[in-house]
């Protein structure tokens, strides 16, 4: 499996488990209904889920993840 289909794996299993309990989170704690509720989750899970990429570099491809409460950018082995 390449470098870049597992940053996608991992944005996305990562956006997922933010998304769905702050889905349940946001349902039970306001008064939003319907759309709102998807709406509110989405933009606050993907402000807090990781972000993973791919970079193609001199000694080959690797795998950096950006975290908002990290400083900096940390590789992935």
């Amino acid at each position: 499996m390449s470098k870049k289909t597992k940053s996608f794996i991992y944005n996305m299993l990562s956006f997922a488990a933010f998304f769905l309990p702050l889905q349940v989170a946001v349902s039970a704690f306001t008064n939003l209904k319907g759309m709102w509720v998807l709406v509110v989750a989405f933009i606050i899970a993907t402000i807090l889920a990781p972000k993973f990429q791919a970079i193609r570099t001199k000694e080959g491809e690797k795998l950096f993840m950006k975290v908002i409460f990290v400083k900096g950018v940390k590789e992935i082995n």
